[in-house]
């Protein structure tokens, strides 16, 4: 596994559209250059296969994962103060773009993980969206959630290289975007 020449640490509050910036810059750089990496992936492998449950439902923004979702919480607390790299190791398994773009970074852990192992490599993006906004993409409060370290694990602590404030202007979005393209095909 070669070591990326740019590694983009995305966070952001549920609903904030993580994905969809991540997606859009892969789309735009293309699969061969750039891979979405995601740290709940292998966390959700591993906890249904620890816990007898359907890995595929847990992927999806389903009930069926909502039903889970603080015990995952716990359980991948506990799996992290075991061995704070152990997600972010088992992401970037097989990884061999260029690029790679971390979808789901939410604690100060990963951040620090990511920048021991590969350095200057790694620029922090803060995906941002008004609760306005994240509420008409059906987000809703959820205590034990919204106000846990995973949600707020970067809230502080983390100067971000970029803010990406994804409110559903387009343009707006298109022209942040460009702006972290510059610097990604830069480093290529």
């Amino acid at each position: 596994m070669a070591a990326p020449r740019a590694l983009l640490l995305l966070s952001g509050k549920r609903k904030s559209g993580k994905d969809f910036v991540a997606e859009e810059l892969r789309s735009r750089l293309g699969p061969d250059v750039c891979i979405v990496l995601r740290l709940s992936g292998p966390l959700k492998e591993q906890y249904a296969q620890e816990h007898g449950l359907d890995f595929q439902r847990l992927l999806d923004a389903s009930a069926y994962k909502e039903t889970y979702r603080q015990d995952m919480i716990r359980w991948g607390e506990e799996k992290r103060r075991a061995d704070p790299g152990f997600f972010c190791r088992a992401a970037v398994q097989g990884a061999a773009q260029p690029v790679w773009v971390v979808s789901d970074t939410r604690r100060l852990s990963d951040v620090e993980w990511f920048r021991d192992v590969y350095g200057d490599a790694v620029r922090t993006v803060r995906v941002a969206a008004t609760e306005e906004t994240r509420k008409r993409r059906n987000w809703v409060f959820v205590a034990g959630v919204d106000d846990a370290e995973s949600e707020c694990g970067l809230d502080q602590g983390v100067t971000f290289d970029w803010v990406i404030t994804n409110d559903g202007d387009e343009m707006a979005l298109d022209e942040q975007l460009e702006t972290l393209l510059r610097w990604l095909r830069g480093r290529l």
